[in-house]
């Protein structure tokens, strides 16, 4: 439920109250399967072999607090 959620308000704006960027932890390429396109550096880092062409729920996550479902990991946060 959540990610069709997520698909559907995708289009919103992000809240104002978000801070900090990407942190390339790749837990939110693992909601609620893996994301075939998540790949892994030689270091552990993750990141999107689509990049540029990400979806749009991809690219907003989270868009509000109530969405965050990764907070231990993501290196976004809301004030």
């Amino acid at each position: 439920g959540a990610k069709l959620k997520r698909t559907f308000t995708c289009v919103l704006p992000v809240a104002k109250n978000r801070k900090g960027k990407c942190n390339n932890c790749g837990a939110c390429c693992k909601l609620p399967n893996v994301c075939p396109f998540l790949k892994f550096k030689p270091n552990g880092e993750s990141y999107c072999s689509i990049h540029p062409f990400r979806p749009l729920n991809c690219r907003m996550y989270p868009r509000t607090e109530e969405e965050q479902i990764t907070k231990d990991t993501c290196g976004f946060r809301f004030e």
